[in-house]
């Protein structure tokens, strides 16, 4: 499984680079919050909302600490989707936050 820190992940937002960012936890835990143009898709309903995403990106996966984001990058990977996992999650987040 690829794997991103979040350091790697807030120096490409700082220098403009355009990410797909997923946010895997429940709507409850993002609203608490968020790095500014995720989009919320929550585990459990990645399955089903599958056709929103697109095979040609990359997708960096994130929740609350690293394990359910390693789960969606996973499924990711096995539905032929180039995604990686943003280890340490919001809790090792230091970038700006909604």
């Amino acid at each position: 499984m690829k794997e991103i820190t979040t350091i790697k992940v807030q120096e490409y937002l700082e220098s403009g680079e355009q990410l797909h960012l997923i946010d895997v936890r429940e709507a409850a835990e993002v609203q608490e919050g968020h790095i500014p143009g995720i989009v919320n898709i929550p585990l459990g309903t990645l399955p089903e909302r599958l056709n929103e995403l697109d095979k040609s990106k990359s997708y960096i996966m994130v929740c609350r600490s690293g394990a359910r984001s390693g789960q969606a990058t996973a499924f990711l990977e096995a539905e032929g989707f180039n995604a990686a996992n943003m280890t340490g999650g919001m809790l090792a987040w230091e970038g700006e936050v909604k």
